[in-house]
């Protein structure tokens, strides 16, 4: 295993992979209710019926980011993968409020808002997440095509988490990432340095190969 090839603190990428990761859980266990009514969330239950996936998560999160136990702690401090209440307010926060606060305030946890609010979250925190774990992979060092098929695996179970009921594809994940982190990225006066880069673009082409199969299966 090779030692980080970026100053970038561990416990920075650690949280800007698992910060992202928390939003995914609790809207995917808002959508698991099939009625997106918040009395009836329960995240401890969610993620037991989902404990293989979750494990699996975790897994391919540790290999492919290089993170060490303390790294992976950071899971158990943020508190997300343990029982607790989904108010409106978080899924307000985690879509960024692109739907507004209706009024009056109780709208907001009208079924209808909150399937909407999922809808978005969903799709804005699982592209942080794959943002999130290209970097981390890049800072460790890990090879491109060895590294974008655990990447794959890893939103492939994610994306299923985040909408069990309907499920948002990791290709629809992987071009919002294109469009939305790339160019600032990639653009010349980036300060982005050239090894990262060579590693986003890397990442990216196969990313693109591995994810294009699944649209083909």
């Amino acid at each position: 295993m090779s030692e980080q090839i970026t100053p970038i603190p561990e416990d920075r990428l650690a949280r800007a992979v698992f910060g992202p990761l928390g939003g995914v859980v609790e809207v995917g266990a808002v959508n698991s209710t099939g009625t997106w009514e918040l009395s009836k969330v329960s995240v401890g239950d969610f993620l037991t019926r989902r404990q293989p996936d979750v494990e699996r998560l975790l897994d391919g999160i540790r290999s492919v980011c290089r993170f060490s136990d303390a790294a992976m702690a950071i899971v158990d401090e943020l508190g997300r993968f343990r029982d607790h209440e989904v108010p409106a307010a978080f899924l307000l926060l985690w879509s960024a409020g692109v739907t507004g606060v209706p009024q009056p305030l109780e709208r907001l946890e009208e079924p209808a808002v909150v399937r909407r609010m999922c809808r978005m979250a969903a799709d804005l925190q699982l592209t942080y997440f794959l943002q999130a774990l290209i970097t981390a992979a890049i800072a460790a060092g890990t090879e491109a095509r060895q590294g974008a098929a655990r990447i794959a695996e890893v939103l492939r179970i994610a994306s299923e988490l985040a909408c069990p009921t309907s499920r948002t594809m990791p290709t629809d994940i992987f071009r919002m990432w294109r469009v939305s982190c790339l160019p600032d990225i990639l653009r010349p006066d980036s300060d982005a340095p050239e090894y990262g880069k060579a590693g986003f673009r890397a990442y990216d082409q196969w990313l693109e190969e591995l994810l294009a199969a699944d649209d083909r299966a």
